[in-house]
């Protein structure tokens, strides 16, 4: 995938934008000093180049009842299930987040489940998997998450 070159304005409009995904696309254009139709075709090239991936609403999972989150990470004995690996963890609906990653397991999921007795049935679909062992962590507390820092980019 080849890195997008971005100017400064489209660095300010999409500053604007992590803050708020729904910001009127004509008061972004009165910040950066140009104009809506401006602001509409560089959102679209940020969209069409893949930089901006969509929107969405940020829900609070311990509000709705989510009251465990769980990061499990996933070692495969066989290498040849790799690449199902994550359309299998992408159809536990519990699992939110799935990474290939380094190091002595082949990958990392995010899961929400309402309690303990949750977790342990969703624990028991990722290791119904053949081949797969687990080690799974309990997050306490979310401390905060955020957007990567469009600042650092230049």
């Amino acid at each position: 995938m080849s890195k997008i070159t971005l100017d400064a304005t489209d660095r300010k409009i999409l500053r604007f934008l992590v803050k708020n995904a729904r910001m009127p696309y004509l008061e972004i254009a009165r910040a950066c000093g140009i104009s809506g139709a401006a602001i509409h075709q560089r959102i679209k090239k940020l969209e069409e180049t893949g930089v901006i991936l969509g929107s969405r609403m940020i829900v609070n999972p311990r509000k709705l009842g989510f009251d465990i989150c769980a990061f499990v990470n996933i070692r495969i004995k066989d290498l040849s299930i790799s690449k199902s690996l994550a359309d299998k963890m992408k159809s536990i609906p519990e699992v939110v987040e799935c990474h290939i990653i380094t190091g002595k397991y082949t990958a990392m999921v995010k899961l929400y489940c309402v309690n303990n007795d949750h977790l342990m049935s969703t624990l028991d679909k990722i290791m119904a998997i053949p081949g797969v062992s687990t080690e799974t962590v309990i997050s306490i507390r979310e401390s905060f998450q955020r957007e990567p820092n469009i600042d650092s980019l230049g």
